[in-house]
Formats: C-alpha cells, structure tokens, sequence
C-alpha cells in the first residue's frame, strides 16, 4: 500500500509499505479518503526539534474514511461505513479521559501524524474507540475537516470562551481553516463578526462568508479599526490564533472583563505583556489545544446541519507538499485537502 511519509525536514515521500494486519479485537480498519491539512502539519514537515519522533513518519493528523474490517469485540460500526478519527492516542483511564475531556488526557501516547504514524496512508487500523461515524450526506472531503479544524473552533468557542448569541468576535485570520469555521460558528448563533485578513480578495470572500466587518491588516491597525467600531467598548472575545503579531493588539480589542481564546503560535510564541492591563481589564485568557471527542461530533452534526467547510484546495496525495507550501504561505482561504 501507499503511505506518505517523512524522511526528514521537507523530504516527503509516497513509499510502499506493507499492508496492515487484520484489525486486533477493538479495532477497525479503515481505509483513508481524505486528508485536512493543519498547521500541525507544517511544523512537523519543516521540522520539530521540540517533539520526540522516529523518521521515518507517515504524516497526517485529521483524516476521514470508510470501515473495511471490524477486530473482534467490535459492535456499532459496518462494513463501508463513512468516519472519521481521534488523532491523539489517549489512554481512556484517566480522570480527564473517564470526565469526556479527551484532549486533556494524563497518559496520552502521542499524536498521529506529529509524533506517531498518521492518517496519509491507503488502509491502516485504529481503536475503535476513537473512530467517529459520520452522518449521511457528508462528503469524504467535508468530514476531514471535522476532527481538527471544526472540533477545534467548537471547543474554543463554545466550551472554553462560552460564547453568546448576539455577542461581538473579532476572529483573527478569518482566511484560514479555522477562521473560517469560527466565522461561520459565530455567526449562526447571531453574533457580530469582525475579522482580519492579509489582502482585499479575502475580505471580500471573508464578506460574502458572512462576516460583519472586515479588517485588512496590512493596510489598517486593526486595534484601532476594532475600537472604532464597538463604540470604544472593545468586543466580547477575541479568537486568536496567529501568536506574537497580534497578540497584544489582541488584547486592547477586548472589552472590560472580555475574552480571549487562544489555540496558535504561528506568527511567534513568545511575547511581553502588560500585567497592569490583564488584572485592571479584567481579562480572561484562555489556552485552548485539540478537542474532545464530543466536539467532534457536534462539529459532524453541524456539517450535516449544512454548515459546509470552506475548500480552498482540492490536492491528489501526491501534491501533499503543494498543499503544505500553500498553507504556510498564507495564502490559502479555508481548508486544504488531500484525497488519496
């Protein structure tokens, strides 16, 4: 079988491997139809000094696909069944696992496609517990995005910064995957959206996509924009995700007592903050990293809902690094996939 794999920094390859045995009792096997592309992604193609991994490493981190076999023990699942997958190997015996917070598990055995072996190969096996059956009438390409992107704005948004009907965002680098989804998100709940971008043909694709009121970083302050238009209020919360270039005019956007969520660093990981500012503003900053499983699934029935994901690229798995390139140019405008 194919499997995409990386030999060291930038060096992708489609090798043949051996395909997999027969699923062990608790797993399914599955085989892959569509890959969503992540930042996760860009920084294990151009190397990650900081995560322990063996090279070389089949990539992919948020996948879908279809039921192929069932190991023993295994019920509520079929044959030709469309789902999608939990990357991260948790332990389902902590507090937090037992709790339904997946994404917080005390014994987590690694991520796929950043430390273990991941989705962008033909057929592979996978717990069964952390396979996801999708609704019908979702597209393979469409369900790739529900494990990471979707999943990851639901949580943000909802169950760490609580977001309100009728509240006012500002979603920085509406563009991207997740900040199209958090546009989209936001706005079916009511709320006024306010987002950034790099250039004029995304504010209008960022426009027609239902944001309030776009913001071109490049040609404006987008603090001072902000301030602007919630009357010198600031907003309600702030979804950040770009890191150091931001993030402390992310904060003067804020509101007293208003939110910001954070799950990125793209941009930088270290900053200086104003510590007179947090605690007299009253800001909450909120650290925010995957999702649990249950975010997965209200992400898939959102999608079934018809809150269909923004493609910005359709790729064969053989232009994987096309589309990696493309991501961390910023130049995309939703989300990459890769089909095999």
């Amino acid at each position: 079988m194919r499997a995409l794999r990386l030999h060291g920094d930038r060096d992708l390859r489609l090798d043949e491997m051996a395909p997999p045995a027969p699923p062990a009792p608790g797993e399914v096997q599955i085989r892959i139809k569509a890959i969503g592309l992540n930042h996760i992604d860009v920084w294990g193609y151009r190397g990650m000094a900081f995560a322990k991994r063996a090279l070389p490493l089949v990539v992919g981190a948020e996948a879908a696909g279809e039921i192929v076999a069932l190991g023993e023990g295994v019920s509520g699942f079929a044959i030709g069944q469309p789902v999608v997958m939990y990357g991260a190997l948790t332990c389902n015996q902590c507090k937090a696992c037992r709790e339904g917070r997946d994404n917080l598990c005390e014994n987590v055995a690694g991520v796929l496609g950043f430390h273990v072996d991941g989705f962008a190969r033909d057929v592979m096996n996978h717990p069964a517990r952390l396979t996801i059956p999708v609704p019908a009438g979702i597209s393979f390409q469409a369900a790739a995005c529900a494990p990471i992107a979707y999943s990851t704005v639901e949580h943000m948004l909802f169950d760490n910064a609580k977001l309100e009907p009728g509240e006012t965002i500002l979603v920085q680098a509406g563009g991207s995957g997740i900040g199209t989804v958090a546009i989209l998100m936001a706005k079916a709940i009511g709320c006024t959206v306010i987002t950034t971008v790099g250039d004029d043909e995304k504010a209008e694709k960022a426009k027609a996509l239902g944001a309030d009121h776009v913001i071109n970083y490049r040609k404006d302050r987008f603090a001072t924009i902000t301030r602007r238009l919630t009357g010198k209020k600031g907003v309600d919360v702030v979804f950040e995700h770009v890191g150091a270039e931001t993030w402390n005019d992310s904060l003067l956007c804020l509101k007293r007592g208003g939110r910001l969520v954070t799950c990125g660093s793209t941009s930088g990981v270290s900053v200086q903050m104003n510590l007179m500012q947090l605690f007299q503003q009253q800001y909450r900053i909120i650290g925010s990293f995957g999702a649990p499983m249950a975010a997965i699934r209200r992400s898939l029935d959102k999608i079934a809902a018809g809150m269909a994901p923004v493609i910005d690229t359709e790729l064969p798995v053989e232009r994987f690094a096309e589309g990696l390139e493309r991501l961390e140019s910023r130049k995309v405008f939703g989300k990459i996939i890769v089909t095999f």
